[in-house]
């Protein structure tokens, strides 16, 4: 009997669904083709393309911030294109270079991390909570650090705030530094101001972190309202025909008043 021509399509079964994650395959040879055909592409290096990590994340963080889901997907495509792209310039390296690696070994990498470090998930662990979860992590971490200091030669003492990158921003650092500290028994009202340049922010970052918020994202909040505010200052000056690089301290105040309201 054959099928009625208003007759719904039959949904797909689950075996003939893409396997999600299938399309990371042709960007891996898009990738690969890149390195081959374009001059630009072929020319790149691990060190010439580590600013556009860092560009590529912040616009993602100013997309997920201003709430641009969409456009969100195609940032996070630039942030994933440079992993990629930093695993095909590895993958090129001789076979028993210890700097070779390929975008599978990158996975394999953070698949054991990810699982090793779940055990309450993947290992049949018990935990009673978040806090829980977060003491194993760092205890989880710290192991890892003692082997890994063994395995270069060390002793496998390691302090707690090993691992911490002091090549991020400053409030960044600060807040791990306090937070990682903290997290591993350190008195929280030994974080303060020290007396010297910065200890007054450190300090104030320690208030934020007490409060259970996160500074770097309120801060950047703060920066957003103040620019809004002085956006909005300016507009509230041009509809009365003045310049904004023209006013006055009080005529400042006047529009930062009323803007406010």
């Amino acid at each position: 009997m054959s099928e009625s021509p208003n007759s719904p399509t039959p949904s797909p079964s689950p075996s003939d669904r893409p396997v999600p994650g299938h399309r990371l395959l042709r960007l891996v040879e898009v990738m690969e083709t890149l390195r081959r055909q374009c001059p630009w592409d072929s020319s790149q290096t691990h060190e010439s393309l580590a600013k556009y990590l860092i560009q590529e994340s912040y616009e993602t963080l100013e997309t997920i911030e201003d709430g641009d889901y969409p456009q969100l997907r195609e940032e996070l495509g630039d942030v994933l294109l440079q992993v990629v792209f930093h695993a095909a310039i590895g993958a090129e390296r001789a076979e028993g270079d210890p700097a070779r690696f390929t975008v599978d070994d990158v996975a394999d990498a953070i698949i054991d991390k990810m699982t090793r470090r779940h055990p309450h998930v993947f290992g049949g662990v018990d935990v009673s909570g978040t806090d829980e979860v977060w003491s194993n992590w760092e205890a989880i971490k710290a192991a890892e650090r003692a082997e890994k200091a063994k395995a270069n030669g060390g002793s496998g003492e390691t302090s707690v705030l090993d691992g911490v990158p002091f090549a991020q921003p400053a409030v960044l650092l600060a807040y791990e530094l306090q937070k990682r500290a903290v997290r591993n028994g350190f008195p929280a009202d030994l974080v303060g101001d020290d007396g010297a340049e910065g200890g007054e922010l450190f300090a104030a970052l320690a208030a934020e972190r007490d409060q259970g918020r996160d500074p770097e994202t309120d801060l950047r909040l703060a920066a957003r309202r103040f620019d809004k505010r002085v956006r909005a200052s300016e507009e509230a000056a041009r509809k009365d025909g003045r310049e904004p690089r023209e006013l006055s301290a009080e005529q400042w105040r006047e529009y930062w008043s009323k803007t406010g309201e």
